[in-house]
């Protein structure tokens, strides 16, 4: 096995099928983990309490290493990259990691309550927000804040992801998980995306440029605030089966159109999307862009 790589990714799940293609098109070296050490990757699993360092020493080393999954618990963060960087053959301490984050840090979601789900959504302020916006106290939110407080003994950065999209993931799908109902349509306003060729971009960003990003928090968005009834009313349900003498407009697209055009009646809405100062949260990822002098290829929704 290759002893040095340039990306370490750890848990190579959906966001590896775009990063390690982009890696392969720049000929930058990675490596990759699971847990079951699938499709050649190498079998590892993060032990959040574990602190043997013989678990780290098994890794490659690495000029950056990405943490794909979420942290939780207080200190294992920490705890990751003390250890990974005292096993490094050279001693170097030199290495960036950078952790994938979500922007329901700054709305005190956790793991497993994404907004594409019919739970009713939090309350929250029509006001926009950026990377210097103060985060939750949510479990993530601590894990990430204490990772960054390794810098400058460690490079650290996190960059915290709107929803993510693109291959297997189709927001055109979701219309009918996050609005099975009109009342629940009713409550929905913004969401903020961005897609995995964007995301793959941004990490080899930071990792050419890694002075420009360390001991910072990063907000990624494709730069677009969506409005979820815009969304419904154009897409509907894809695989909408039409019920007997149901109403014309939904034959091919549900009743979402349909619960939107009254909604707009109801509400006042002359038109979409809605204003986006009423749509609850809305995220500026402008800095980022702006840093690394990228901008989005895939600007727009499917």
């Amino acid at each position: 096995m290759q002893l040095s790589f340039d990306v370490l990714i750890l848990g190579a799940g959906w966001t590896s099928s775009f990063l390690i293609p982009l890696c392969k098109k720049r000929s930058l070296t990675y490596a990759a983990t699971t847990r079951n050490g699938r499709d050649g990757t190498l079998k590892w699993a993060f032990d959040p309490d574990s602190d043997d360092e013989s678990l780290y020493a098994a890794l490659p080393d690495a000029k950056t290493v990405v943490i794909t999954f979420p942290i939780t618990k207080s200190g294992a963060s920490e705890r990751l990259v003390r250890l990974y960087s005292k096993t490094r053959k050279n001693g170097d301490r030199r290495v960036g990691f950078i952790q994938l984050g979500s922007t329901g840090v700054w709305d005190g979601q956790r793991k497993g309550t994404a907004r594409n789900t019919a739970e009713p959504p939090k309350p929250v302020a029509n006001k926009w927000y950026d990377r210097h916006t103060p985060v939750g106290t949510g479990e993530r939110a601590i894990a990430e804040t204490e990772l960054l407080g390794l810098f400058p003994e460690f490079r650290t950065t996190v960059l915290n992801l709107a929803g993510l999209w693109g291959g297997q993931r189709s927001t055109r799908n979701w219309v009918g998980r996050v609005a099975p109902t009109k009342e629940t349509l009713k409550n929905k306003g913004s969401i903020h995306m961005i897609h995995g060729v964007d995301l793959a971009r941004c990490i080899l960003a930071v990792h050419d440029s890694f002075e420009k990003a360390e001991g910072q928090r990063w907000l990624l968005t494709d730069g677009r605030v969506y409005d979820w009834w815009d969304l419904a009313s154009a897409w509907g349900l894809p695989s909408h089966k039409p019920e007997e003498n149901g109403p014309a407009e939904d034959t091919h697209r549900g009743p979402h159109p349909r619960w939107v055009r009254e909604l707009m009646d109801e509400t006042g809405v002359r038109a979409l999307p809605r204003n986006v100062e009423t749509l609850g949260r809305a995220m500026d990822s402008r800095e980022f862009w702006r840093t690394f002098g990228l901008s989005p290829l895939k600007a727009r929704l499917e």
